[in-house]
């Protein structure tokens, strides 16, 4: 068993038996709005490849996929049961994005290969360490002047979302989110780090960041 197989993960309703549920709920509290937002912010059509991390089923993955069919698309998730649901949806919709197991703080990618890294209501569910260690990763694999564009909960974070409230699972106190992911952006060698928009589901409130890989080494 490789370190990736054996590593915990948090799965994306909070418990195996509530994946069913995962995409009936992504659905009903207004996902896809979301989703669609982010990847409008990310200026795709001069992109090549594209990234997301922590991408679960895929809704994400996919949509970009099938909005824009000359990208490259790969989903990385640790989850083997929701790569597995999302490259179900992949086959069945014939959209051929690459899905892989993986955690987002040791990304299985080169140097330099992605113009886009997407995340979607990933980030809050990692400790402070993962966190640093994931935004150097992305800004590894991101090319000079490639960009990452992130969307979590805003605010203190507090506020629970679908799979913390099915699962009776108490959020950690944790920071002002708004205030830590553009400091922590900074502190990860990434330009202009920057809150580029706020969109309100039934979840409660969103924030969207982005921030560029600057274009010479530094």
């Amino acid at each position: 068993m490789t370190e990736t197989e054996s590593r915990p993960y948090l799965p994306g309703m909070g418990r195996d038996w509530l994946l069913p549920l995962y995409d009936p709920f992504t659905r009903l509290v207004g996902a896809g709005a979301a989703h669609t937002r982010l990847a409008g912010q990310a200026d795709l059509d001069s992109a090549q490849r594209v990234l997301e991390i922590g991408c679960g089923t895929g809704n994400l993955a996919l949509l970009v996929q099938r909005t824009h069919p000359k990208l490259e698309v790969t989903g990385l998730d640790p989850d083997p049961k929701a790569l597995a649901r999302a490259a179900r949806k992949a086959r069945r919709s014939g959209l051929p994005v690459t899905l892989d197991r993986g955690f987002a703080d040791h990304l299985p990618y080169p140097d330099a290969h992605f113009d886009r890294v997407l995340s979607s209501l990933m980030f809050h569910h990692l400790d402070a360490e993962q966190q640093v260690s994931s935004l150097g990763e992305v800004r590894r694999v991101l090319r000079p002047g490639g960009s990452l564009h992130l969307m979590d909960l805003s605010g203190d974070g507090h506020h629970l979302h679908g799979p913390a409230r099915l699962t009776r699972r108490r959020p950690a106190p944790r920071e002002n989110l708004d205030e830590r992911i553009p400091a922590l952006l900074r502190e990860a060698g990434f330009t202009e780090p920057a809150v580029t928009s706020h969109h309100t589901t039934h979840i409660g409130s969103l924030t969207y960041y982005r921030a560029a890989r600057p274009t010479t080494q530094t």
